[in-house]
């Protein structure tokens, strides 16, 4: 009987130990790799990418993130070669402010909110969030994170 108790109280563990939390950790003096936008002034929007090497990248928005992601010009400042030097991708969701890995998230495009960035994704931990989001604020599509391309960034920032 006491293995079975044991067993069900590190199963049960195990549970709530597999449960990451992420952590955005800017400062007020934190500003936006692409826009030099401070992120404290609109922590909503910010987005931050983790490397192996301890370095990380904080934007303004998850379009900045994504032209970052995008760009391996500016990867060399943080002595990156690949995207298998990125450990974790961080969006805040949108309705509760929680940092999420970007790459589970999904993305609204074409909504009437508008980041510091100007027209943007706009994040959210879950599709149904997003679904609702989308339809009370004339979004035209979700996209997951593997959706979403470089030319839709390009397009968000006007340079198609």
């Amino acid at each position: 009987m006491k293995k079975i108790m044991l067993g069900v109280l590190f199963f049960i563990s195990c549970l709530f130990a597999n449960e990451i939390k992420f952590d955005m950790n800017f400062t007020k003096d934190t500003s936006c790799e692409i826009r030099k936008i401070k992120l404290y002034q609109n922590p909503i929007w910010a987005s931050k990418i983790e490397f192996k090497n301890g370095k990380n990248a904080f934007f303004c928005s998850p379009k900045s993130m994504f032209e970052f992601y995008f760009n391996e010009e500016k990867w060399k400042t943080f002595e990156i070669q690949s995207l298998s030097d990125f450990t974790n991708i961080l969006i805040t969701d949108y309705k509760t402010s929680k940092i999420v890995d970007a790459k589970k998230a999904f993305f609204v495009y074409g909504s009437s909110k508008i980041s510091p960035a100007g027209d943007d994704l706009v994040a959210f931990e879950s599709k149904e969030d997003a679904s609702n989001y989308l339809q009370n604020n004339n979004g035209k599509r979700i996209f997951s994170f593997d959706e979403v391309k470089n030319s839709l960034v390009r397009l968000l920032n006007g340079r198609i």
